[in-house]
């Protein structure tokens, strides 16, 4: 087993409406099944994070990163695959139809577009003590008021 975090990329895609992107995880999924995530991965050998960022937008929704508009934060986690996990998650905008993402088949079964004011959704089949995307999108809406969106 690795004794160094395994490397995540994660993106809070932002809308013109100040709405973050979330998708559901299949009911199959190792990790996490049947929750709300935001879109990202692990970074594959010798990839860069902005590289990884791009890489799982384009294959969760099927969407480009158009902009950066910044770091939301980062957080280690173990899954219960026994894995620590370091993930950068980032705020991005994209280019494409955000009515029509191309989710996964497989690996996520739908879509929302949330407020800040509507993420207990995000809560939905968690484990009590877990809180960890509810927080994440907590810090992506904070980062939004701090760059004034």
């Amino acid at each position: 087993m690795p004794t160094d975090p395994l490397r995540c990329a994660g993106a809070l895609i932002v809308d013109d409406d100040g709405r973050i992107f979330f998708q559901r995880r299949s009911p199959q999924r190792k990790l996490f099944p049947d929750t709300w995530d935001i879109v990202g991965g692990h970074l594959e050998p010798g990839e860069g994070i902005e590289d990884a960022l791009s890489r799982e937008v384009t294959e969760e929704t099927g969407w480009t990163v158009s902009v950066v508009l910044g770091l939301v934060g980062e957080y280690t986690w173990t899954g219960n695959d026994g894995f620590t996990r370091l993930e950068s998650d980032f705020l991005v905008r994209v280019d494409g139809d955000l009515t029509r993402p191309r989710l996964e088949v497989g690996k996520h079964t739908e879509f929302r577009w949330l407020g800040e004011h509507e993420i207990d959704v995000l809560d939905e089949h968690r484990h009590v003590n877990d809180g960890m995307i509810r927080r994440i999108a907590e810090d992506a809406f904070a980062a939004l008021h701090a760059i004034g969106l």
